[in-house]
């Protein structure tokens, strides 16, 4: 694991400002005067992989853009308010092409249901996501993509903490 500081430390040598990590999870919050954030993802994971010795997926959302994430309600509220069910938000680096979209929707199970908008892949767990027969490592290996998810909970805990009157 990767100490929070030594992550601010990275993220400011590329001339990030404003650096701050959100609850040890890896959600790093900065400012750039960059205007491509693909050139800033590729930047970014580059300077990790170097820094690290390892690859990492990095993948960048606006205040604007995550504080829509954050309210956006892909499940009825009785779905999600079932014993045990938890959101999880999957955040990908390109929307999916309709093929992967029904390859996502193929994961679901009993327990699992999927939901994809954007570059953001929704998962409404009904058990502990270790109890789940879906994984990340499933979902980056059919897709040949790079993923991560977040319980909505931290999403809406980074929004409630950084959203600018703006968003």
């Amino acid at each position: 694991m990767v100490k929070m500081d030594h992550l601010r430390q990275i993220f400011t040598s590329l001339g990030l400002s404003s650096v701050e990590t959100f609850i040890a999870s890896g959600n790093v919050i900065f400012e750039s005067a960059s205007r491509s954030v693909p050139a800033l993802e590729i930047a970014i994971a580059n300077r990790l992989h170097e820094a690290l010795g390892y690859e990492v997926a990095t993948f960048i959302r606006t205040n604007a853009e995550l504080s829509e994430i954050a309210r956006y309600e892909p499940f009825s509220a009785p779905e999600l308010e079932a014993t045990g069910a938890t959101l999880y938000i999957g955040f990908i680096a390109q929307p999916l092409s309709l093929e992967a979209q029904h390859m996502v929707m193929s994961f679901q199970t009993p327990v699992d249901n999927f939901h994809v908008r954007r570059r953001e892949i929704y998962w409404a767990c009904r058990v502990r996501s270790s109890e789940s027969i879906f994984s990340l490592a499933q979902l980056e290996k059919t897709l040949g993509i790079q993923a991560t998810f977040r319980n909505s909970n931290t999403v809406k805990k980074i929004t409630a903490k950084y959203a600018t009157p703006e968003c």
